[in-house]
């Protein structure tokens, strides 16, 4: 008899944490239908003894009015309600109400004991102001009705705690999906912008070269001003292809992926073109003990070297396999190691000598060191030849203060991560003098 009220079942203010109706607009909701089911039975009632009556009225308003009071104390009002059905039965409609929403609100325990003294009321009630019916018949009634009441609010209850724990699921994993597909995001463009200053670091360092050798030798041969500015405009176009390639992938919508590109990512086969670019700029470098110098016609490597004109510019004692043999991952990162290594050495170390070492093998891991002097203040080195002499295998010019290139260090922490996600390790500083750069990487048997 209270289904008029119960379309819509809500749990205490303190429990009910979703949008809803004002509270007290609900509680008059409630009292409203409450005053129409007492006086219904009122009415029903009317043809008793006067006395019965009057206490009939006075336990239904009081039943109404404590019928608001069960959104914020509902097991105490709901038994205060249980035992004044024991009085009259004008307090039916909110007691059984109340034992309805408690059994919807709390847990069964409290709802069984609401449900007990509502029966054991309506039994006293049935002893001395009878109903109609047989006592048994009367006592299967109330125990019956109970019953329904306590399950269906029960039912009620699981129900709501199935949609809410549905609904928390369902949000936290479309949190987590989109906290994943964010993190997707943010470690592919990471390594997009580490892959894109490993790059043009590289070009860009070589370009500050050999302007510095065209700014430092404006008196030079015009064969060599034209061959050092071809030079760094090749570099500049390289560098720009590089960034447009970059720059296309971070607009695609979808997740990058630096991959996909059109040129293929460096590798190990690519080590010998990167050693010969920097020692075309004007670097000094020695691989694996092996030492040459810009310029020198009798140095391994050399470009314009009379005699050697295939000379690959790694020689064959570094210590590695074929390029075709040694995993992708590996190779890419040897290279960046090594090229990370060089850049740091020609902008930082200008005209300092650069030893690349590299061994190792499958099983036991990759060795990939750079080393280079330190110098005592940036900008004071004294570069042993320009990159004008060097590029077109005349003498070195006479030694000139070379600047060095400013530099944050985010290429360093960059190679750290490269490293650490092959599997590796870097260790990188200052010792005795030098700056060492080293990386130890898994190689898979």
């Amino acid at each position: 008899m209270q289904a008029a009220t119960l379309g819509r079942i809500a749990a205490p203010a303190s429990q009910n944490a979703a949008p809803r109706r004002h509270p007290w607009v609900e509680r008059a909701i409630w009292a409203g239908a409450m005053a129409v089911l007492t006086g219904t039975v009122l009415a029903s009632e009317a043809g008793g003894p006067a006395a019965y009556l009057v206490l009939d009225i006075v336990v239904g308003a009081v039943s109404v009015a404590l019928v608001p009071l069960l959104n914020r104390w509902p097991v105490p009002v709901a038994l205060l309600l249980s035992v004044l059905c024991a009085v009259s039965p004008a307090a039916t409609p909110a007691a059984t109400m109340a034992a309805l929403l408690v059994a919807c609100w709390v847990l069964l325990p409290q709802a069984l004991m609401v449900a007990g003294t509502g029966i054991a009321a309506h039994l006293i009630r049935g002893a001395w102001r009878p109903a109609g019916l047989p006592y048994a018949w009367w006592a299967v009634v109330v125990c019956a009705g109970y019953a329904a009441l306590v399950g269906w609010g029960t039912l009620v209850r699981a129900n709501q705690a199935l949609i809410s724990s549905l609904r928390e699921r369902a949000e936290h994993a479309e949190a987590e999906q989109a906290r994943r597909v964010t993190e997707a995001r943010a470690a592919e463009r990471t390594r997009m912008a580490r892959e894109m200053h490993d790059v043009l670091a590289h070009r860009l360092s070589l370009l500050a070269t050999y302007a510095g050798a065209l700014a430092y030798r404006p008196d030079a041969p015009p064969e060599q001003l034209s061959r050092a500015a071809e030079v760094v405009r090749s570099g500049a176009h390289q560098a720009l292809d590089e960034l447009r390639e970059v720059i296309g992938v971070l607009r695609d919508d979808g997740l990058p992926d630096l991959s996909a590109g059109s040129r293929p990512l460096p590798g190990l086969a690519e080590l010998p073109q990167l050693i010969e670019e920097s020692r075309a700029a004007g670097m000094r470098i020695e691989v694996s003990g092996v030492a040459d110098a810009p310029g020198d016609p009798d140095a391994p490597g050399d470009p314009d070297a009379p005699g050697d004109p295939d000379a690959p510019g790694v020689p064959d004692a570094l210590g590695l396999p074929e390029a075709s043999g040694v995993p992708d991952l590996l190779g890419r990162t040897v290279y960046r190691v090594v090229q990370e290594g060089l850049t740091n050495v020609r902008k930082h170390a200008p005209g300092e000598l650069a030893r690349v070492t590299l061994g190792g093998g499958p099983g036991a891991g990759a060795d990939v060191s750079v080393v280079s002097r330190l110098l005592s203040a940036p900008g004071s080195a004294l570069g042993s030849g320009s990159a004008l002499g060097s590029a077109s295998g005349a003498m070195p010019v006479q030694a000139r203060p070379v600047p060095a290139v400013p530099g944050t260090g985010t290429g360093l922490i960059g190679l750290t991560e490269r490293v650490e996600l092959a599997g590796g390790r870097l260790e990188y500083g200052a010792r005795t003098g030098e700056f060492l750069l080293h990386a130890w990487l898994p190689w898979p048997e």
